[in-house]
């Protein structure tokens, strides 16, 4: 059975964690005990019905101010798949939490208050969606029962929608719109009796049936070196074995690889995933791989296939930030570059685009990126990273910038 990943994103108090207790509560996800107990924080609060974002504001915070300030990862099944979704906060404080969130997301559910359209945030969220190549964005159109349902105000707002997605990058990505009514599950596993005129699926539906294919392990083959194992024991005087997660591709015993940025090549001899060998490894599975001779190999290092002859070495390049810090990032400046585990320096050298969120356009002369804003930067590092372009291999396009000073995480970069 396989696991989708979904990312929630809506401006504040368009209803993500209710909709997220619906999709909980309808599929038999909660049990008796929580049902009991979320009938008795209901009638506390005075309502006469379930308060179904309690299931998700789990913060005092979040409970106090009715919002989501952190991400929260919630999972539910059904017969057909497993589902993770990662309840990211709406509020633009929070966009980092909500690009962290989204980060490894097959799904974005973007919701949008039918009373009031489309906000800066939905041009936000619709924006982060299209940087992170979120395979499939779905729009929910939330709160139909505060409109009436009416379907003229669906088309409405759908129209405007299209509009908006007309002007954003969205490269082998789908969208679909649907009208719900997370409060009252409308439309949320089963079809609305409020909205007949509505012939599309249901939000369960289009994640039931949505397809998606695990392309990393087709990807080129990265592993970032993160631990040099040396047990310096009797039984394994000699062992010498580089610990780290792949990142991408499929490595194979036989294998010639060779090692960034040094050059180095060897075959691989072994490869241990706890106390089992492989004779192959993939994307996303963490190992222990030892070489056919000893050579000199730290953390940071990249192992890469010898046969891969254009596997780049980025010094200079340009890159799609979603800019994260109070302090405004400004040419000149320098910053540690995070790619992986590999960390080095980074000057900016220029910034030659802001997007424009709420109209999706670009502007070019531009001096500063201040917080939560997103623009299109040149940089270069002290020493070579081996980042793919974001869109060719999302695993190993993206880095972070860090204050080093402070050590705070400033911005998150996709290569372009």
């Amino acid at each position: 059975m396989d696991i989708l990943r979904i990312a929630t994103a809506g401006s504040v108090d368009d209803g993500k964690s209710t909709l997220i207790g619906r999709l909980l509560y309808e599929t038999n996800s909660i049990t008796k005990d929580k049902i009991e107990a979320l009938e008795s924080a209901s009638k506390r609060k005075g309502l006469n019905f379930l308060d179904l974002s309690l299931l998700t504001d789990g913060l005092i915070a979040e409970r106090e101010q009715g919002i989501t300030i952190d991400v929260a990862n919630i999972y539910f099944s059904t017969p057909t798949r497993k589902y993770i979704i990662a309840d990211t906060p709406g509020h633009i404080e929070y966009t980092r939490n909500m690009v962290t969130g989204a980060s490894n997301a097959k799904v974005s559910l973007i919701l949008v208050d039918a009373r009031q359209g489309i906000v800066e945030q939905t041009s936000r969220h619709l924006s982060i969606a299209s940087l992170l190549r979120i395979p499939k964005v779905i729009i929910c159109v939330n709160k139909m029962d505060l409109v009436q349902y009416e379907e003229s105000k669906f088309n409405e707002i759908q129209h405007k929608l299209s509009e908006l997605v007309s002007k954003t990058t969205f490269l082998g990505q789908t969208v679909s719109y649907l009208p719900i009514s997370s409060l009252f599950g409308q439309n949320i596993t089963k079809k609305a009796v409020e909205m007949p005129w509505f012939n599309g699926n249901t939000l369960l539906g289009e994640l039931e049936t949505f397809e998606f294919a695990e392309t990393l392990a087709q990807a080129p083959a990265r592993f970032p070196v993160q631990f040099v194992v040396r047990p310096m024991t009797e039984a394994y005087h000699d062992y010498r074995g580089y610990a780290g997660k792949i990142s991408s591709g499929t490595f194979k015993v036989g294998d010639e690889i060779r090692v960034l940025p040094t050059g180095q090549t060897s075959i691989i001899a072994t490869i241990e995933k706890f106390e089992n060998s492989l004779e192959q490894a993939i994307a996303g599975e963490s190992i222990v791989m030892t070489l056919s001779n000893d050579i000199d190999i730290s953390r940071g290092n990249s192992i890469v296939l010898a046969s891969e002859t254009d596997v780049p070495s980025l010094k200079d390049f340009s890159a799609h930030v979603c800019w994260l810090d109070h302090q405004a990032l400004s040419p000149g400046k320098t910053y540690l570059l995070q790619h992986g585990i590999h960390v080095t320096k980074a000057k900016i050298i220029q910034i030659t685009e802001r997007l424009d969120v709420s109209q999706q356009t670009s502007e070019t002369e531009v001096g500063q990126l201040n917080l939560n804003e997103i623009g299109k930067i040149s940089l270069r590092t002290a020493q070579a990273i081996s980042a793919d372009k974001y869109s060719e291999n999302p695993s190993n396009g993206s880095f972070i910038l860090i204050d080093e000073f402070s050590n705070s995480t400033v911005g998150v970069g996709f290569v372009d």
